[in-house]
């Protein structure tokens, strides 16, 4: 699933080009992307609206539209938003896929929605599991809508006391407790991976045994793995592809994720790579180096001492 440095990777891409441009038609082609509101009527909302600005909250993707109205998308497993360039190139078919006749890319048959601009160039929303979603609300609305997501990782307001705030009490794994969004928005399987083993923390570590050079730690090592993934242009594992359409890098720069049996990234550990299994998703870590946190104790209430009379 595309997390918060592949999702800000295409919104920055993005936004540049579609910025100031009208929307001359949205084609919904997937009844299930627009879902409850029928393809036709979302269309019609959008159609004629020119875009304000491109931006992301967590995982989300916010098209701004004038009218004090936005768009918002998830791509969640296998979507991608991709700008299409009228330039008459055949596209060359991804991983020897066979093109449909008349297909100019595998991606058609995974279309679920196309913006035609005000220019001739085109936005595809291809999602080949169709669990990607749309859905148009009032700005006024959205602090609302995402009240439920937690703080942005990548703000100001993402500090080693906040994130001790969020965490305080809380008895999950660490690994677990970055998955959840209503803690810490937009960081997923792959980062919460990358950004543990920067912190050298264990993923079974209990989320609230964390002391204070812990939470910095952590907090520097989940704003470290993000930005990296930005300035990689996200991973592409399996169907991620960037605004452009081109594949990510961070797969290839990963210290840990995926990288199970091979020798810890450190220049001072001799450790390896293992793989567990949290919460349901693969984990992967060094056992070595990632110090495994002891839930602290509960303190007890002082008994009263009796007095003898």
């Amino acid at each position: 699933m595309p997390e918060l440095p592949e999702v800000e990777t295409v919104a920055r891409q993005l936004e540049p080009e579609l910025e100031g441009h009208a929307i001359e038609r949205l084609e919904v082609l997937d009844a299930r992307w627009s879902r409850p509101v029928g393809p036709k009527k979302l269309g019609k909302q959008v159609d004629g609206r020119v875009i304000q600005r491109l931006g992301r909250r967590g995982k989300y993707l916010l098209l701004g539209l004038d009218g004090d109205q936005t768009l918002v998308m998830h791509l969640r497993m296998t979507g991608n938003l991709v700008l299409r360039e009228d330039d008459g190139e055949i596209l060359d078919p991804a991983e020897g896929r066979i093109l449909y006749q008349g297909e100019r890319t595998t991606e058609e048959r995974h279309l679920r929605a196309r913006f035609v601009l005000d220019d001739g160039r085109e936005v595809w929303f291809t999602d080949p599991r169709r669990f990607g979603e749309a859905f148009l609300i009032d700005d006024a609305k959205l602090p609302e809508r995402f009240s439920r997501l937690g703080v942005e990782p990548l703000s100001p307001e993402f500090r080693p006391e906040r994130l001790g705030e969020i965490a305080a009490g809380k008895k999950a794994p660490l690994k677990s407790f970055l998955l959840d969004q209503s803690g810490i928005a937009g960081v997923g399987n792959i980062y919460a991976d990358e950004a543990l083993y920067r912190a050298r923390l264990h993923p079974l570590s209990p989320a609230g045994s964390m002391k204070p050079e812990h939470l910095v730690a952590l907090r520097d090592g989940v704003v470290a793995a993000l930005e990296a993934g930005i300035d990689a242009g996200g991973s592409s594992i399996d169907d991620y592809r960037d605004g452009r359409g081109e594949k990510g890098r961070m797969q290839e720069r990963f210290l840990v994720h995926t990288r199970e049996g091979r020798p810890c990234p450190g220049e001072d550990c001799d450790g390896v790579v293992e793989r567990i299994v949290v919460s349901g998703r693969s984990t992967y870590f060094c056992p070595r180096c990632q110090v495994k946190l002891r839930r602290k104790p509960k303190r007890r209430k002082a008994t009263p001492k009796r007095v003898r009379t």
